[in-house]
């Protein structure tokens, strides 16, 4: 049946035939049967997949977002919107890969209405197979916004309310829970009618359809209940943190209450992730990261060209083993001398932009079943004139036998002042410790550092090239679009995603083990580290000026007028402003009364926590 633009239809009047909603029928011409993938991937489409059928009528945008835009507590300096931004249209990206569905009807994602209200589980069975949507890097989508929609379908809890509770955790599981009971009670028509659930439904329905050796697959997402699910990439401590592209309730980046805006929002960002990742958005943040990497796979193995990276890589059996991360992240503080503080009149705070995306995509990793090499054999690896990318088990020497700079951190978070520590570190950190003490290193020989045995891998490269080139440039889009709430999503996603590729439990299917790489992880790390206290040596040099803490990938200054300290470059890995605060009497007076580096830190948190209320 086709439909000329303009023309009204009512979806749930009409008698469709079996063969019309089947997707393993021949369809007509104008009917695209529903994304036939096989069942060993969501296999993206052309972007000239089949058009919607659509009217004129279009979910009006509100007069201005009634969620408030606020700039991300790091690197402000990119995105400061005081005020609430206007932000473009949603484009049609995503329109044939999802549809968002409200008590008032259902919506492509740039606005265009489709049908009445859904107020039934066969009807959302019907609009499924009607919609024929197609996958884009990520199975079809069918979102549903607002409370009332979800009554519609009879998907209503009723776990208590927090004042009865005094953990929200308790709450939040006892919310899973009758959720995941009561659309196991409710969505038997779709059951019976041949879908299937992919493992326990909660605030993601995931279901497929196997018709002869095409399997259709089709996520549910309930935007009213997002919050029952928990995870790292989410946040929970009694609050709910970011949630994925959803947004964050805390930082005013979640949709606007009402549920037309909140359809509009949503499908505005539905379509940007679509138009620059080229994937729909994932269950979390880190599944869309996971996602374009898997885009990425599939147009390198079609095209035979760039690295196709198609196995995990587990830590080797290691003699000796770290406890915790094989490259920590530096968390470290120092009690200044008081000289420090005579003329200086802010705590300046900086960081480096995008610091692990700047590293995944500059550095090269290896991949491939990897060789165990001892004694002298482990050391000819290493003085190849590119040291293959590994592990290495070596002894750092004390840091009080070598001249350090005594107000900075050890160079390694395994190295001890006093004592030599035989642990194992990865490339990156092997040439960085060669490297001179006014480059971040230590001047090591590899006979200084006793290389007692190595994991090293055959094939490398840089396998996060260009995943890093695509979550770069729709960065520099949100920032020059004033877009904080894509901003912040691109951030979860590239953090998320280099944080799980260590839990290989997050990556169980076959088809997706590929992404735990927690060597890669580990190297990313070790590289930003390493970084950061080579651009602090540089300052030091330049300035006189020494940090008083650092943690992870920021440095905390004591500056006088007139020291700008944050890089010029706006390049990702630079060194950026993240924040500045006055350094009061009050907090003078708890710094040089601290008496350990636990009372600096409080002093510090004071300080920076009575800026930001003054700029509420």
């Amino acid at each position: 049946m086709a439909l000329k633009k303009g023309e009204q239809f009512a979806l749930f009047e009409l008698e469709t035939s079996e063969s019309a909603t089947r997707s393993d029928e021949v369809p007509e011409p104008d009917q695209p049967s529903l994304f036939d993938v096989d069942d060993t991937a969501c296999l993206e489409t052309d972007s000239g997949a089949a058009e919607r059928p659509r009217t004129d009528d279009s979910v009006s945008p509100p007069d201005e977002r009634s969620s408030e835009v606020e700039p991300e507590p790091t690197q402000a300096s990119e995105l400061d919107a005081t005020e609430p931004v206007a932000l473009p249209p949603a484009g049609e990206s995503a329109d044939g890969h999802a549809v968002i569905v409200t008590a008032a009807g259902t919506y492509t994602p740039s606005g265009h209405t489709l049908t009445g209200p859904v107020d039934s589980i066969e009807k959302l069975d019907k609009l499924i197979r009607w919609a024929t949507l197609t996958p884009l890097g990520a199975p079809a989508q069918i979102w549903i916004v607002g409370i009332e929609a979800c009554e519609m379908l009879g998907w209503i809890i009723d776990p208590g309310s927090e004042d009865d509770v005094d953990d929200m955790e308790i709450l939040r599981t006892r919310a899973a829970e009758e959720l995941t009971a009561i659309l196991h009670a409710t969505l038997t028509p779709m059951l019976t009618a041949g879908w299937e659930l992919r493992g326990e439904p909660g605030h993601v329905v995931h279901l497929s359809r196997t018709t002869g050796n095409f399997t259709s697959m089709v996520d549910i997402f309930i935007e009213p209940y997002v919050w029952t699910y928990w995870n790292k990439d989410f946040g929970w401590g009694n609050r709910v943190g970011d949630m994925g592209i959803l947004g964050s309730p805390t930082a005013g980046t979640y949709l606007p209450d009402d549920d037309l805006p909140a359809a509009q929002e949503l499908g505005r960002r539905l379509a940007w992730c679509a138009q620059h990742l080229g994937v729909l958005p994932g269950p979390t943040p880190a599944r869309t990261g996971a996602a374009i990497v898997d885009k990425i796979k599939r147009d390198r193995t079609r095209s035979g060209k760039g690295i196709v990276v198609t196995v995990g890589g587990p830590v080797p059996p290691l003699d000796g083993e770290p406890r915790g991360d094989l490259e920590p992240a530096v968390g470290w503080t120092r009690v200044p001398d008081l000289e420090e503080l005579s003329d200086a009149t802010q705590l300046v705070s900086i960081d480096q932009r995008a610091a692990y995306l700047a590293s995944a995509g500059m550095l090269e990793f290896g991949y491939g079943k990897p060789r165990h090499l001892r004694g002298e054999n482990a050391l000819d690896a290493a003085r190849q004139s590119k040291t293959p990318f590994g592990l290495w088990r070596v002894t750092l020497p004390p840091g009080d036998m070598l001249a350090l700079p005594p107000a900075l951190p050890l160079p390694h978070p395994h190295m001890l002042a006093d004592q030599p520590v035989q642990t194992w570190i990865t490339t990156v950190s092997l040439d960085a410790l060669q490297t001179s003490i006014a480059d971040g290193g230590i001047g090591a020989e590899l006979d200084d550092l006793d290389i007692a045995e190595a994991w090293v891998y055959p094939e490398h490269g840089r396998a996060l090239d260009k995943w890093a080139k695509i979550l770069r440039e729709a960065r520099k889009v949100a920032i020059d679009t004033g877009d904080t709430a894509m901003k912040r999503f691109i951030g979860a996603c590239y953090k998320g995603y280099i944080g799980r590729m260590v839990n290989p439990d997050m990556w169980t299917a076959k088809q997706m083990q590929h992404h735990h790489q927690p060597l890669w992880r580990a190297a990313i790390i070790a590289h930003c580290r390493w970084r950061g206290r080579r651009v602090a040596m540089r300052i030091a040099r330049e300035t006189g000026r020494w940090p008083l803490r650092t943690v992870t990938d920021s440095w905390v200054y004591p500056l006088p007028p007139g020291i700008d300290i944050a890089d010029e470059s706006d390049a990702l890995g630079k060194m950026t402003l993240e924040k500045s605060a006055p350094l009061t009497e009050n907090i003078t007076a708890m710094l040089t009364d601290a008496r350990d580096t636990h009372e600096i830190n409080l002093a510090l948190k004071a300080a920076f926590t009575d800026e930001d209320e003054g700029n509420i």
